[in-house]
């Protein structure tokens, strides 16, 4: 609908809108730069409201940061979002534009279906996005910056992610070490909310293992190190016990899942004191992560019959297995957003449809009250002077465009033979008054 055919008392009709930044357009420095804090996040929607975006919904992450929208302006949306990017990020608005994206209608939708399933992310099928975008949305929601059009949009997106997540088994296999090691824990232990983890050392990897395990519930978590100091730091930043590296090899008996991050060059678990720890655990399985560099664990702790000891090789296979099963099926789930974006948009076009069919309607039921009381009560003059009455101003005006424009008639014809599935044969006088 052109803007001189939009009724006065009509809205027009927003665009649904994405212009942002991710790990494909623009570099770790330049999100870095343009990141919002979740607590300056109500600070950057009022601005973007005084900039006169009054559906907007900014999810930033740090694979992406976005402003999700409804306008009817997508010119002026584009401007006030680089603007505020760029001023907050300190840099220039025309280096901002070279790393960012603008997508409009059908591609704003699909793009926004498909990050919330997931599909979209450097991880594909990584459960942590759908929480992030329902966390941008509430926000902006709480802020009263989400409008009709908006929460359709959005509630279609969580639909569809679920359709995915249902359909498919695109969020199942870890697709990392630290996700392999977690899900080796759950085959071993099941629940690890009963379990109790030691980690030794401070390593990278051994933090990253030992983050998951706290993230998926394990109950007890102790760090330990040669350096006191150094454990202290760590325990303090996970929030967790810290033990005496004297009194080892009691804390070991005590782990369930034991992460070994020394990378000392000499091992720093051998055979004899988990030997000994699994004796008084009574060979309840321990499950052990040699996740130093150089290796931490003595090979010949493998031979232990209660001792599952995975390397960091070990772990890059599975999550590799893991990555690959999730290819697989990433060709179903985009198939899965494909039908869910042209079911939205066609209902979405449907639906603008309404407002003229109500004025319709409203203006038919004025002509059938009038009919019924100028025919005072006799049914057959009623529906005559109904049926003229309603034909009346269509019928002059198909008239006039006939005369004066041939191409427009055709086009009116053609759409008013698919309105009232008129036949060939149903005769020439239909348009009469």
């Amino acid at each position: 609908m052109t803007d001189n055919a939009q009724s006065a008392g009509e809205p027009k009709k927003g665009q649904p809108i994405v212009v942002g930044a991710n790990h494909r357009s623009s570099t770790m420095m330049m999100r870095d730069r343009i990141f919002v804090e979740d607590e300056r996040v109500p600070a950057i929607l009022d601005e973007l409201a005084d900039k006169g975006l009054d559906q907007v919904i900014l999810l930033s992450t740090c694979d992406r940061v976005e402003a999700i929208g409804v306008t009817q302006d997508p010119a002026a949306f584009q401007h006030a979002v680089l603007d505020t990017f760029a001023r907050e990020g300190e840099c220039d608005v025309t280096q901002l534009q070279e790393q960012t994206y603008t997508l409009i209608d059908g591609e704003a939708v699909g793009h926004v279906f498909r990050v919330t399933a997931s599909l979209d992310s450097l991880m594909v099928g990584e459960p942590q996005v759908l929480g992030q975008v329902k966390h941008a949305h509430r926000q902006a929601m709480q802020m009263d910056h989400v409008r009709a059009e908006l929460e359709t949009w959005m509630q279609a997106a969580y639909a569809t992610a679920k359709r995915v997540r249902t359909e498919t088994r695109i969020g199942e296999g870890p697709v990392s070490m630290a996700a392999s090691a977690v899900q080796i824990a759950r085959d071993l232990f099941g629940d690890l909310n009963r379990c109790r983890a030691l980690l030794i050392g401070i390593g990278d990897m051994g933090e990253m293992i030992a983050r998951d395990l706290l993230e998926t519930g394990v109950a007890d978590l102790t760090v330990t190190h040669p350096r006191a100091g150094r454990a202290d730091a760590l325990g303090r930043d996970l929030g967790v016990h810290v033990a005496d590296f004297d009194h080892f090899e009691k804390i070991l008996a005590e782990s369930d899942i034991v992460l070994s991050a020394v990378g000392t060059r000499r091992f720093s678990l051998d055979q004899a004191p988990v030997k000994t720890a699994l004796k008084v655990r009574r060979h309840k399985p321990m499950f052990i992560v040699d996740a130093g560099v150089p290796g931490d664990v003595d090979p010949s702790v493998e031979d232990l019959d209660d001792a599952f000891v995975y390397g960091l090789g070990d772990l890059e296979e599975v999550a590799l297995k893991g990555r690959a099963g999730r290819e697989q099926e990433a060709t179903r789930a985009h198939n899965i957003v494909d039908e869910e974006v042209e079911r939205y948009l066609h209902t979405r076009a449907e639906r603008a449809a309404i407002p003229a069919l109500s004025r319709l309607r409203t203006k038919f039921e004025a002509a059938r009250e009038q009919a019924l009381k100028d025919a005072g009560g006799d049914a057959e003059k009623a529906t005559r002077l109904l049926v003229g009455r309603l034909l009346h101003d269509p019928s002059e005006a198909m008239r006039r465009i006939a005369a004066d424009d041939e191409a427009a008639w055709a086009r009116l014809e053609f759409a008013m033979e698919r309105l009232f599935d008129l036949d060939d044969d149903d005769g020439e006088g239909g348009a009469s008054s």
